[in-house]
């Protein structure tokens, strides 16, 4: 027996055991199970969502604007056409995250598209795996709207600069069937604090600031939402009692919803929905699902 048939069956192990060690390429994601996905960090993976929590575009109201202007941008996206990244920011609770999704539903009902139209949802902890995710997106057969719910940095979080290297920067740069879409309460995602701490300890104060308030460029569209005036509020809850068949006398409506508002000092899309499902219950008016 030569030298090198005493070693074949060794380096068969070895090939073998290098074999095992390779990581397996993650699967092939099924864009035709859902509408809508989340993306899973750890797993590496879209995790489909039969059923979004939405509502209809026509029931968003007060923020007529701005609604136009994202419909707009997104049904030029479908089609094919230039569109911007949108920054939703501003008040608490005027349908920032709604409008995204209602939107989405309206286009892709449409069916305008030469390609389908998906949400796929990236939480904000995530936002350093952006590039894992738009390797899994660029060749896929449909287009996205990337999607990030109440998106902002904290001091010490660096994570920022991913993202801003997967709007508008790298070699790659971002896919073309791909669009990013965010929500914030922050005009520049970052707080006041951050930026006047980097004024106070940078050699050039200009230069620091700037780097973090580019972030915010990288979306060509700034939708601002800002706290509704009593009039729009009670749109929407007139919107929303007619749509669901809630009948109560309009002077009654309008005093239990406003009475609602003033006890929480607030008025806003939310607040007129909470107001909605408190009198629903009270009325033992069951809401479909697609309402809860």
């Amino acid at each position: 027996m030569t030298m090198t048939d005493s070693l074949l069956p060794v380096l068969e192990r070895i090939a073998a055991a290098l074999e095992r060690l390779t990581p397996t390429p993650p699967a092939q994601p099924d864009f035709g199970a859902a509408d809508a996905f989340v993306f899973s960090a750890t797993a590496g993976r879209l995790v489909p969502v039969p059923k979004v929590n939405r509502v209809d575009l026509d029931l968003l109201q007060g923020i007529d604007r701005v609604r136009d202007i994202l419909l707009d941008n997104t049904q030029r996206f479908a089609r094919g056409l230039p569109a911007n990244n949108a920054l939703l920011w501003g008040a608490r609770g005027m349908g920032k995250s709604s409008l995204v999704k209602a939107v989405h539903a309206t286009v892709n009902g449409a069916r305008g598209s030469e390609l389908p139209l998906k949400l796929v949802e990236i939480h904000r902890e995530d936002v350093d795996s952006l590039p894992a995710l738009m390797t899994l997106l660029r060749d896929a057969p449909c287009r996205f709207i990337l999607f990030c719910d109440d998106l902002s940095f904290d001091t010490d979080d660096t994570s920022y600069k991913s993202l801003k290297a997967v709007l508008d920067g790298g070699i790659e740069g971002r896919p073309d069937n791909v669009i990013f879409y965010a929500t914030s309460n922050r005009r520049h995602l970052m707080p006041r604090d951050m930026m006047d701490n980097e004024r106070a300890t940078a050699i050039n104060p200009g230069e620091a600031v700037e780097e973090k308030v580019s972030l915010s460029d990288r979306f060509g569209l700034w939708l601002g939402f800002h706290k509704c005036s009593q009039d729009d509020y009670l749109a929407m809850i007139d919107a929303y009692a007619a749509r669901l068949g809630l009948e109560l006398p309009r002077d009654q409506l309008v005093g239990e919803a406003l009475e609602w508002a003033t006890t929480r000092a607030s008025r806003s899309g939310r607040t007129a929905w909470q107001f909605i499902q408190d009198l629903a219950g009270r009325m033992d008016k069951r809401l479909d699902a697609e309402y809860r």
